[in-house]
């Protein structure tokens, strides 16, 4: 187990694909308050992807915020990112914790699937992702989810991250229903101010804590 599966609990900013400042805007998320970052490219630059994890997990051990890469044990393991993300075709729990240790974050999209979220999380899975539960100009043909699908999920005692077309004026009714954590790409990253647009998630969860 790790830190994650106990007490983080916010925003989970996750980037897609090249930019050129790639770097300035992950620290704006950052500095506008999110607690995890998620690399994201689907890309096949694999001398590109691996010096912008490089430079991104050298930012986010500076500021304390887990680096997570999405799909790629085996960069993760190169660049010394605190996990990765696993969907359905992107390799096993267990190849991953074996590779990364028993303390790395390894995360797992349960899409709108409750018996692979059993599943994950019985396979040792450090959180548990539900999604997509609005439309999403990422993803716009991916699965639909309820956040009832949450409430139930609360049972299985991990971590559940809610992504799919959230923004702050519809991330309420997902908190209410048990997400720990907020997954936002273009609400953030295609943002015209990435700070602020990240200070309004931050918000939601200060809120709820009040």
């Amino acid at each position: 187990m790790n830190d994650f599966n106990t007490s983080l609990r916010g925003l989970y900013a996750i980037t897609d694909g090249p930019r050129a400042d790639l770097l300035d805007a992950c620290e704006d998320a950052i500095e506008g308050g999110a607690r995890i970052l998620q690399y994201r490219d689907k890309t096949t630059d694999g001398i590109r992807r691996q010096l912008e994890a490089r430079a991104l997990q050298e930012l986010c051990s500076e500021r304390g915020v887990p680096l997570i890469i999405n799909d790629d044990i085996e960069l993760a393991a190169a660049v010394g990112a605190a996990g990765v993300h696993l969907g359905e075709d992107d390799g096993a729990i267990a190849t991953a914790r074996e590779r990364l240790g028993a303390h790395a974050i390894i995360g797992a999209s349960c899409y709108n699937l409750p018996e692979r979220a059993r599943t994950l999380a019985a396979a040792g899975a450090s959180y548990l992702a539900f999604g997509t539960f609005y439309p999403s100009p990422t993803k716009p043909r991916a699965r639909r989810a309820t956040p009832q699908l949450l409430r139930d999920a609360k049972s299985l005692g991990l971590p559940l991250v809610a992504i799919g077309g959230i923004t702050p004026d519809n991330a309420g009714a997902l908190l209410d229903a048990g997400a720990d954590c907020i997954a936002a790409i273009s609400a953030v990253f295609s943002a015209a101010d990435i700070r602020q647009a990240a200070r309004e998630f931050a918000a939601l969860f200060e809120a709820a804590r009040s």
